[in-house]
């Protein structure tokens, strides 16, 4: 049978989700987690993966067995054999048709920044610090020219394995609180180090380095090189990966939601 996993991460003593040898990742404590409670080896299946030191509040994963157990033991099964950092929030079985990442509608991502003078003792690993005030209305003036279906070239890492660099830009909203900023994208789906390109154009925008249509020069150019800084990972939450309706899975908890 096919069962998904809802799972939830601390990325960062992670290196990343890949399994790669010698190296701890969540796809590697996973499969070791699920093959125990299966009793035969297992290959899991991730909606999307995710870099050194990124976060995930619901990375979708789906893997077969011919192991007959339910939900619950599925749940509780896994979550014993589990580090600390990695966690099972919800189990379901699909069909054989289901596919976590080709199945997949619509991918959300939250991006933290913490913009403030002083760095923080409690939140350096999952904000990035940026001591620079920044202008949110600036940073949001610049993401709108981004949304929509572009050549996203300019916002590709180098080692990206897409085979077309062009996505479609749903959403991107920047709200602030105090001295938090969040940075919410939405899209199918995203190129390599594409949510945290876009961040390092948006902070360099918002801190009054660049020109609020400087944005748009970077899209259009479609040169990596034209572009702006790639923000450290630790700021970055995959936070939902969404499906077609007929399979209901479980929603979760917004967090990390600031106010």
């Amino acid at each position: 049978m096919r069962i998904a996993l809802g799972v939830e991460y601390a990325g960062t003593h992670f290196c990343g989700w890949q399994i790669q040898p010698r190296l701890r990742t969540v796809q590697g404590e996973l499969q070791k987690a699920v093959s125990m409670v299966a009793n035969e080896d297992i290959e899991v299946f991730a909606a999307g993966r995710t870099d050194t030191g990124v976060h995930a509040l619901n990375q979708v994963v789906h893997f077969d067995s011919n192991a007959i157990r339910d939900e619950r033991s599925w749940l509780l099964g896994v979550n014993s054999n589990l580090p600390q950092d990695v966690n099972v929030a919800w189990v379901k079985p699909v069909d054989e048709d289901f596919n976590a990442r080709f199945s997949a509608v619509k991918r959300s991502y939250r991006y933290l920044i913490l913009n403030r003078t002083s760095r923080s003792a409690i939140h350096h690993n999952r904000m990035w610090w940026h001591y620079h005030p920044l202008d949110v209305q600036r940073m949001q003036a610049a993401a709108d020219q981004l949304i929509g279906r572009h050549d996203f070239s300019a916002f590709r890492a180098r080692e990206c394995q897409a085979k077309s660099p062009v996505k479609t830009l749903d959403m991107i909203k920047v709200t602030s609180h105090q001295d938090c900023i969040a940075i919410d994208v939405e899209a199918k789906s995203f190129l390599h180090h594409m949510v945290r390109n876009l961040v390092g154009v948006m902070t360099a925008i918002g801190e009054g380095k660049k020109p609020v249509d400087w944005a748009g020069e970077v899209l259009r150019s479609r040169d990596r090189n034209q572009g702006g800084i790639t923000s450290p990972p630790q700021g970055l939450y995959l936070v939902d990966v969404r499906y077609p309706q007929q399979y209901s899975f479980p929603t979760v908890s917004g967090f990390p939601v600031l106010w």
